[in-house]
């Protein structure tokens, strides 16, 4: 796991390649990769690279990055693993390939030699990002993994390109315009991420999860050519059996965990105590020689503390277990330094206890197996069931009726009958209704899933300049049925933009490397073709990894109603944060930025604190943006 960073500037800046600018940009993420700097450039080409190195395969200066294939026709700068690099390996060295070291980087290139960029990405199993310079054709890829789970920014203007593993080194360098997108604040808003191709600023994008990008670097100016190189098949097996389905999940989910639990540095994994991670835990114990060391956190707050669980199952399993408990000081010390963490502003609050994971981990650990995947794969979340009855039922007709009524005589009618509404300003039951109304309107299950995963539904009222943008979830395919389509919008949108930007980036500030066995893209593969009647039994979800789980874990120690990695945000607004949020939802801050109409976020803020109503979803999103605001503002 590694960070890099790099910038093109066209015929026009041949001779303008700053190494010192170079050094920068790298330093500035430093963390991704503490253990070495590699810079590379080529003046002819007016193009630069700069690597930051955490060594966890081929520990020698052989795997130093940038680094050049053999020809020298390539240079890359590569951040993820390439878990399939040894067999690889093998069938170049019968094409009479040979290698100076043992890592996956030089595989990489030898294979982009033998058999271009294009043919290599399907040929490879693992998680990747990276910035591919190709002398022979004067051209630059960038090209990120199937599923997401390394990140890639760029900004292309003015015939110049700008590209990093974060935002951090795109805002030091002098390419990059600064100016705020108030369509992805309103984004942010709605769902507490800035989901792909969108970021904070404008002209400054994500590459999308497999997607490559190939940039002309005799000319600039031109468009890149952008390309998706992997969409997995959304038909279910109708032939599919639980037992056949067993006998596929079984040995691919052991051989990939076996693959994956290959490092030259020290491995441990995350455990909640949950279904997913117990799976990986207990299958790792089943292949290791030794206790596998294991990492939880948890609360002394009732209803938020998984780490009793974890700690059970730990101890049924036989791992090397440590945990820790977060207080209110823990997020007190950690919050203001969330904006450097995550680069833009970021608000699932979950983020919290998994950069406090990250930091306990990486103490004993370099790299760390998580179980984030199992929701979006086998239909684990709860809002998935509630969500396919509420869309069928939405059409009866008391609620047709409703949705056909002005929302504001619908939300003045209800502040009268309903007691715990009346104490809520009008526009607060106003927007409840226009969202109640938006459902009942929705034509099809991913329409409907945008109306309800949404925290504000018209963020655009909130922020000044906002218009809509279009994302994933704007038109994800139908499926065969409603659970099927919430689950293929949840892979293309929450899980890479918000579960897997939260554990990079959390992982990364502490120099940990995290990888995630369930999202190698056969099983993905896999899990798309199982019919929901399978994966949802009585009300039971995830039933494949239930079985595996079972088989190796007494079910009394991991079935319980799923809690999520949840921290107690609502209760510490209204007491240890308060005087924090009550700065930074002032009048004065909110107009700090010229993008935020104070007066929808104070009455929220108001209601929060006296009404008993929750609005610490809605204020999260908020908090983030102004304290990242005050932050880069600056810079």
């Amino acid at each position: 796991m590694c960070g890099y960073a790099g910038f093109a500037l066209g015929a026009a800046g041949q001779s303008l390649v700053d190494e010192a600018l170079l050094g920068a940009m790298g330093s500035s993420i430093r963390t991704r990769g503490p253990d070495a700097q590699g810079i590379w450039k080529d003046q002819d080409l007016g193009v630069g690279l700069v690597h930051q190195r955490l060594a966890i395969q081929d520990l020698s200066p052989l795997g130093a990055q940038p680094m050049a294939s053999n020809s020298g026709r390539y240079y890359i700068a590569f951040n993820g693993e390439i878990y399939n690099f040894k067999k690889l390996k093998r069938e170049l060295e019968l094409l009479g390939y040979s290698f100076r070291g043992g890592s996956d980087t030089e595989v990489m290139l030898a294979a982009f030699e033998a058999w271009g960029l294009e043919a290599s990405l399907p040929k490879m199993t693992g998680m990747f990002s990276f910035a591919l310079v190709d002398r022979e054709q004067q051209a630059l890829w960038l090209v990120r993994d199937r599923l997401g789970e390394k990140p890639l920014y760029y900004s292309h203007a003015n015939g110049h390109l700008v590209f990093g593993s974060e935002l951090k080194p795109l805002m030091l360098s002098p390419y990059m315009e600064r100016d705020l997108n108030p369509g992805a604040l309103a984004l942010l808003l709605r769902h507490n991420y800035i989901p792909a191709p969108w970021t904070i600023f404008a002209n400054t994008y994500k590459l999308e999860p497999a997607h490559w990008l190939r940039f002309n670097l005799r000319d600039l100016s031109l468009p890149p050519v952008k390309e998706s190189y992997w969409k997995p098949s959304l038909s279910w097996d109708l032939h599919m059996t639980a037992d056949t389905l067993h006998e596929q999940l079984l040995p691919l989910l052991k051989g990939v965990i076996a693959d994956q639990m290959i490092s030259d540095a020290p491995l441990g994994a995350f455990l909640s105590g949950g279904i997913d991670s117990s799976t990986i835990v207990a299958l790792m114990q089943e292949q290791s020689s030794r206790p596998v060391k294991t990492f939880s956190v948890g609360f002394n707050v009732p209803g938020f503390n998984e780490a009793e669980h974890a700690k059970a199952v730990a101890s049924h399993l036989g791992t090397e277990h440590t945990e820790y408990y977060v207080e209110p000081a823990d997020a007190l010390k950690l919050i203001p330094r969330l904006p450097e963490i995550y680069d833009e502003p970021f608000a699932d609050s979950s983020q919290i206890p998994t950069y406090i994971v990250s930091q306990m981990t990486r103490q004993k650990v370099t790299v760390a197996l998580s179980g984030d995947g199992g929701d979006e794969l086998f239909a684990g979340y709860s809002r998935y069931e509630n969500f396919a009855r509420a869309f069928a039922a939405r059409r009866r007709t008391s609620q047709h009726l409703m949705s056909l009524v002005p929302a504001t005589a619908v939300a003045r009618f209800t502040r009268l009958l309903k007691a715990n509404q009346s104490a809520l300003p009008l526009a607060l039951v106003e927007e409840k209704v226009r969202r109640y109304q938006a459902a009942y309107a929705a034509n099809n299950a991913r329409d409907f899933y945008r109306t309800q995963v949404g925290y504000w539904l018209n963020p655009e009222v909130a922020v000044r300049g906002a218009s809509p943008l279009h994302y994933a979830l704007s038109d994800c395919e139908l499926r065969t049925d409603v659970t099927a389509t919430l689950q293929w919008c949840d892979m293309l949108s929450y899980l890479p933009d918000d579960i897997l930007v939260k554990v990079d980036r959390a992982a990364m500030a502490n120099s940990l490397e995290t990888r995630v066995p369930l999202l190698d893209h056969r099983l993905v593969e896999l899990s798309l073709r199982v019919p929901t009647a399978i994966n949802v039994q009585q009300g039971i979800t995830k039933q494949p990894l239930r079985r595996i789980l079972y088989e190796r874990v007494p079910q009394t120690l991991v079935d319980r109603p799923k809690q999520g990695f949840a921290v107690p945000v609502a209760h510490w607004l209204k007491n240890e944060l308060r005087e924090w949020a009550d700065d930074l939802l002032s009048e004065t801050a909110l107009a700090e930025s010229g993008l935020l109409d104070a007066s929808l976020i104070r009455q929220k803020w108001t209601a929060h604190l006296h009404s008993g109503h929750d609005y610490s979803f809605h204020l999260w999103s908020i908090l983030m943006f102004q304290s990242w605001f005050r932050t880069y503002q600056r810079i």
